[in-house]
């Protein structure tokens, strides 16, 4: 343990900075915690710690925290903002119309009995 987490710390879901902590992917748990300050960080790591403990999200807060003690800053944008792994809002409605529809469908040849190119039993 280090200075910024203690064992049995009880974190309480609803007092993480990242209200979506729990739906996050990893790729996008990475991206979001580099907007956090140190204080918002350990919440988020005594969180993970007492949770789910996955080695790769606390390695990387560690890492991250080892940034922020050593001076690095939070980077821009907020940790509530949308996260790009989200897909956005579907519009309302539908492009399809019959100017957008393809070309009308031909039925094949074969069990169609008014088709003359198809063969015809002769007896």
């Amino acid at each position: 343990m280090d200075e910024h987490t203690s064992p049995g710390t009880a974190v309480p879901r609803d007092a993480l900075p990242l209200p979506d902590y729990d739906h996050l992917p990893l790729p996008g748990l990475l991206h979001r915690i580099r907007t956090l300050d140190a204080d918002g960080l350990a919440t988020l790591l005594a969180y993970e710690v007492a949770h789910g403990d996955r080695l790769p999200v606390v390695e990387a807060m560690r890492h991250r925290l080892a940034d922020l003690d050593s001076g690095a800053e939070p980077s821009g944008g907020s940790p509530l903002a949308a996260a790009p792994e989200s897909a956005p809002a579907a519009a309302a409605g539908s492009a399809v119309s019959p100017a957008t529809s393809g070309p009308p469908v031909n039925p094949p040849s074969h069990g169609d009995p008014t088709n003359p190119a198809q063969p015809r039993p002769t007896g």
